[in-house]
């Protein structure tokens, strides 16, 4: 499967659980046919109880769902909690469920990171917000500003053929689909947004984000606004970014000021003195930890997904991205960004980039050469073949335990 532009598609930006929730969760409770849903983190809190309850709901009416978690961002579901999906019917997979050793989780790396909702084949979700209570303002100082897009019109046949692709055991699905593919091309378009479905793989789709990524430095005439959580980027990308503020284009980066994990701020703040002295604009947001993965170039190039800008993002994790060609999305995610930096952020200015001294200068050289060889140092790692683990039913439903079967996907793009 090769992404491919599709014209026709409507799409709406949703911003922070209190958005998109709602929207996800009314979808599930409408869905008629299928519900595909995989996400890197699924908390056992009342987001997550709610999540629940509209899968639980739909399965029990007779709608076939299928769950695909990741094994280190979600391992502590409680047998309960999962037994009660599994025995209404719903197909609960785990991505690379390793167990611990010596009380640390050993599946680090190539995580599957995507969030991705299919519904019915003919309504999506993408973005980079988990099913947690810290993507809702109501969690506090450390409440997540995150992003996601509502998705309807042929790029969805994308989506969930992308979907499909990676699951075992489909094969009646898939012709099913594409039965349905067909039928829908005749269906008129929802809207008259240009959408591409892209996604990061360890196989053939290695770095076809970080790709779009640079031909949109490149191409951009007047203005570029990144906003990324985990901001720690290959050489290309910084090297992009300088050489488009140093053509004229106004290239403005938001990272997190007030991180989830102290380490993001201090890898960051290593690249202000190459960004800022080349022309960059870096804004750190203050008001809570940004989790957001979003970019717009001028006025009509946008992009919401999974995949942030750091070694594991580009290298190693599974990610998808959707990248829009529309003015009116565009302008949206544009205001939004830039109320962002108005009211939220503060921009790097020489009282905040590292000090000249010789130790940051040793810091940031050592930095760079990490950045720009890390591809390579990854195939140094040791290597594996990340599988899908299904949970089964409980074979009684007292039983407390529950056993997975190991489920090997050999048409998966790990």
């Amino acid at each position: 499967m090769k992404p491919a532009w599709r014209d026709g598609n409507r799409i709406e930006l949703l911003e922070n659980g209190e958005e998109f929730f709602p929207a996800v969760f009314a979808a599930i409770d409408d869905a008629k046919d299928k519900v595909f849903l995989e996400t890197f983190i699924w908390f056992e809190d009342k987001v997550g109880k709610e999540l629940h309850r509209a899968i639980l709901g739909a399965a029990r009416r007779g709608v076939s769902v299928e769950v695909l978690l990741d094994g280190y961002g979600s391992p502590d579901l409680s047998d309960d909690f999962v037994n009660q999906l599994t025995s209404a019917g719903v197909k609960f997979r785990y991505y690379d469920p390793r167990p611990p050793l010596l009380g640390m989780r050993t599946n680090v790396f190539r995580r599957m990171h995507r969030k991705i909702v299919v519904i019915d084949g003919e309504l999506a979700f993408v973005g980079g917000i988990n099913y947690s209570a810290e993507h809702m303002s109501d969690y506090g100082p450390e409440a997540k500003q995150d992003y996601a897009v509502r998705v309807q019109g042929p790029v969805v046949q994308d989506i969930y053929a992308f979907v499909l692709q990676n699951l075992p055991g489909n094969e009646e699905m898939r012709r099913w689909w594409g039965r349905r593919r067909h039928q829908a091309q005749d269906n008129n378009a929802p809207g008259e947004a240009q959408a591409l479905f892209v996604w990061r793989d360890n196989d053939d789709h290695r770095d076809d984000i970080e790709r779009y990524y640079l031909k949109m430095l490149a191409n951009a005439k007047q203005e570029v606004i990144i906003a990324n959580a985990y901001f720690f980027p290959g050489y290309r990308l910084l090297h992009a970014m300088r050489n488009a503020a140093r053509r004229g284009v106004c290239v403005k980066l938001i990272v997190q000021g007030e991180p989830d994990m102290p380490i993001v701020k201090v890898g960051a703040r290593l690249l202000y003195n190459y960004l800022v002295k080349g022309g960059v604009e870096v804004y750190e947001y203050l008001r809570r930890p940004l989790h957001g993965k979003v970019a717009v170039m001028d006025d009509h190039w946008a992009t919401v997904g999974s995949s942030n800008l750091d070694p594991l993002s580009l290298s190693l994790n599974l990610e998808a991205n959707l990248i829009i060609h529309d003015r009116t999305f565009n302008q949206t995610l544009h205001d939004n960004l830039m109320q962002l930096i108005e009211k939220d952020c503060q921009q790097v200015d020489e009282t905040l980039m590292p000090k000249r001294t010789w130790w940051n200068l040793t810091k940031s050289v050592v930095a760079f050469h990490f950045l720009r060889h890390f591809p390579a140092l990854v195939g140094w790692l040791p290597a594996h073949t990340p599988r899908l683990s299904l949970v089964e039913p409980p074979v009684q439903p007292e039983m407390e335990t529950q056993d997975r079967v190991e489920t090997d996907n050999p048409g998966a793009k790990f």
